[in-house]
Formats: structure tokens, C-alpha cells, sequence
């Protein structure tokens, strides 16, 4: 794959795919140093003309990067804002890889504080649905509505599919992004070669010794995990035993949450029917909303999203 000039090089192309003309947002980095020496990143998008403030914030799922939001931002029209979180795209890992809602909250909560000037429409899909959910309970100072995205407590945000953690268990370096293409497309993973290049390129880095690898932390705890399957096991035990603790915890923070909560799910996504039942049973005054979709519901169905969330934000 030809390398493009710098990470905002994709958007072009990203507007024609979903019928969008004019001006393109200005796009930044942005960067800030915790108290504890991590970094938070983010990326900041201002629409032609408008003030730079965000409205809107969002949060990615596990093993992605902001950038999967990149063209429901262009749909959306509005100055967004786009986390990358604690150990994913250019965010450091966490040395005791707590990648949970409730410990990932804090600096969310700070990187808005920082970067934001006042409450938000806040999009969190998968594990950023559950995070997005624990920064409305603790600092609804923050938000002005949720939206979670095809998560509810007690659905594995980090795994989901046995596929995925096959992906990931695999090398954890290479020669060429090509290379991690060809195994992307591989996996039925990435959509067309073209989306699997721009998503391989905004969720890897090139080392110091010239090869590249995946930018988040999961693919090489799952490659570690695979190396050694008796620590996996016993990682899995762990698992199963805090996940209802995790899952009540929640429902918990869900219920806490005094914004208006907007509940979209795919119709062949992680949440089943019987999941959604239970969520408006537990948080009977949320809106749910089914669309015809997988999981990655801003990946497949951009512009729709990107529309529905300006309407949703024109209500604040």
C-alpha cells in the first residue's frame, strides 16, 4: 500500500463514499500529559466556518482507534471530538491493562475537561459505550446525552468474536502494513482493500527497526496469550469470575446516568434480543433504536449515524 501524506489523507475519498461536498473539516492532533506520565490523544474536527469548540465526543471500541469515527464525523458536520483510549491508537498502554469502563472514566473525564467547553453529546460504542456511561454517572457535569452503540453491561466489549482474538493472536510484528492487510482481508476482516489499508494504517505504527505493528494494546496481550496457553486459561478464569462484577457495575453506573440516554444497536451485532430486553427493562426511559448493521455500526452505516447524531445534538 502507497503510504499516505499524513493521517487526515483518507478523509477525500471518505466524503465522496457517503455523498458529502464542500469544504472538508479541519482536523488536529491532540495530545496531553497525565499526572502519572501517560499520554491521552485525540483527534479534534472543526467544519469549515464554525467556532472550534466540540459538541459532540466520542468514544471508540476496544481494538480501535478514533479514527473510526472519521466519516461519521464528516456526516455529523459538527465540531467533534474523538478519543483514541488508554491503551489504543496514539494513547499509552496501561502497565496493569485494566481496559474497563470505570478505570478508563477518569481520563475520559479529564481529556474533556481539557479539550471541551462545555456538556457533550457523548458517543461511545462498545467498550466506549460502557466508559461513555461511567463518565455521565461521575461527572454529568460533562454530558448532555448519551449514546451507547450496540454494548450492554455484561457483553464481553473486548473480545465479542473468537475471530477476532484469532486475528490478534497472530504475529505481533511485521514487514510491511501490506502484509497486515492481506491478513486483515484474510480474517473477512476490513471490507474492501481499500477501508482494510486505511484502517490497518491509522491502527498500526512502524518501529525504530523498520517493521510495523498494531498500535493497541490487545493485540499483544492476545498474541502473549496465545504463546502461552495455560496463563490463558487461567486469564480466562479471571475473566469469567469479575465479569458479572463488571456487568452489575454497569447497569449500576446506567442508572446513575441523569442525561437523556439514546440506545442504538445493530441488528446483527454483538447485543441479542434478549440483551436489549433486559436494557429497557433496566433503563425503561432510554430511547432504542435498531439498525441493519454488525457491531461497528459507524463503519458500516457512517452517514446515517453521522445525520442522527447532528439531530441529536441539535436538541442541546
Amino acid at each position: 500500500m502507497s503510504e499516505p501524506t499524513d493521517e487526515f489523507s483518507f478523509l477525500p475519498e471518505q466524503a465522496a463514499d457517503i455523498g458529502v461536498t464542500g469544504a472538508l473539516p479541519r482536523g488536529e492532533r491532540l495530545n496531553l500529559t497525565l499526572d502519572d506520565g501517560r499520554r491521552l490523544s485525540a483527534l479534534h474536527y472543526v467544519p469549515d466556518g464554525a467556532d472550534g469548540a466540540p459538541v459532540v465526543t466520542f468514544l471508540h471500541g476496544a481494538g480501535l482507534n478514533a479514527h473510526t469515527w472519521d466519516t461519521a464525523i464528516l456526516a455529523l458536520g459538527l465540531p467533534a471530538l474523538a478519543l483514541d483510549l488508554p491503551g489504543h491508537g496514539d494513547s499509552s498502554w496501561r502497565d496493569d491493562a485494566a481496559y474497563v469502563a470505570r478505570v478508563l472514566a477518569p481520563d475520559v473525564a479529564t481529556a474533556m475537561d481539557a479539550w471541551t467547553s462545555g456538556p457533550q453529546l457523548l458517543v461511545g460504542q462498545s467498550l466506549g459505550g460502557l466508559t461513555a456511561a461511567a463518565v455521565a454517572a461521575s461527572r454529568p457535569d460533562l454530558v448532555d446525552e448519551v449514546v451507547i452503540i450496540d454494548i450492554t453491561p455484561g457483553i464481553d466489549p473486548n473480545g465479542g468474536a473468537a475471530q477476532l482474538r484469532q486475528f490478534f493472536a497472530g504475529p505481533t510484528d511485521w514487514a510491511t502494513r501490506d502484509e497486515m492487510v492481506d491478513r486483515a482481508l484474510a480474517f473477512g476482516l476490513g471490507g474492501s482493500r481499500r477501508a482494510a489499508e486505511r484502517g490497518v494504517f491509522h491502527n498500526s505504527r512502524q518501529r525504530p527497526d523498520g517493521r510495523f505493528e498494531w498500535k493497541h494494546h490487545f493485540a499483544h496481550l492476545a498474541a502473549a496469550a496465545a504463546a502461552d496457553p495455560e496463563a490463558a486459561a487461567a486469564a480466562a478464569a479471571r475473566s469469567d469470575a469479575i465479569s458479572a462484577v463488571l456487568g452489575e457495575s454497569g447497569w449500576q453506573d446506567l442508572a446513575g446516568v441523569t442525561s437523556p440516554i439514546t440506545f442504538i444497536r445493530g441488528d446483527h451485532g454483538y447485543v441479542t434480543d434478549a440483551d436489549a430486553a433486559q436494557f429497557h427493562e433496566r433503563v425503561p426511559d432510554a430511547a432504542i433504536e435498531v439498525v441493519a448493521s454488525g457491531h461497528n455500526v459507524q463503519e458500516e452505516l457512517p452517514g446515517e449515524l453521522g445525520r442522527r447524531l447532528r439531530d441529536l445534538a441539535g436538541k442541546h
